[in-house]
């Protein structure tokens, strides 16, 4: 086979392998290749205030622009979660919250969802009661290891020696 035929044949199999990430038409585009969702958030009495990664962007209902990846999931601009906050405006009401994963360091990876609905009068879920329930309490409470002793340390500085009462007798 000629080179220059084997040549275009390898060019056009790295470009098949390569692919191309584009953005559909008419999706505006965001940085670092991302593109625009629109989320409507929603809280079930209407005026909660809303926090989007500790930014305040607005009242209930609202449309929230998030710049995501074009096959729809968060993307990750340095931080593992996106967190939206909806903080109540009367007593009796509690503030709640949803964590979304950005993908960072090989962490899961959310879709972007198109509606958020928060029901501003549930309670927040009770902590667990061991901070790491898949781990589970420690077996042993006592040391990592057992005591062991070996004498004191040994010294490896300058040292010095007196000897004193004539010569040493063996």
């Amino acid at each position: 086979m000629k080179p220059t035929v084997l040549c275009a044949i390898s060019v056009a199999a790295a470009g098949l392998v390569a692919g191309c990430d584009t953005i559909p038409p008419g999706a505006e585009r965001g940085p670092h290749g991302t593109m625009a969702f629109d989320v409507l958030v929603d809280a079930s009495p209407p005026g909660a205030r809303i926090e989007a990664n500790g930014e305040v962007v607005g009242n209930t209902p609202i449309h929230l622009k998030i710049f995501g990846d074009p096959d729809g999931t968060f993307h990750d601009f340095g931080s593992y979660y996106y967190i939206i906050r909806a903080l109540p405006l009367v007593t009796n009401q509690y503030p709640q919250i949803r964590v979304f994963g950005t993908g960072r360091g090989f962490s899961h990876e959310d879709y972007i969802p198109k509606q958020i609905q928060f029901d501003m009068s549930q309670p927040p879920p009770p902590p667990p009661a061991y901070p790491y329930p898949e781990y589970g309490p420690p077996a042993y409470y006592g040391p990592p290891y057992p005591y062991y002793y070996y004498g004191p340390p040994a010294y490896y500085g300058p040292t010095f020696r007196f000897y004193y009462g004539g010569h040493r007798h063996w």
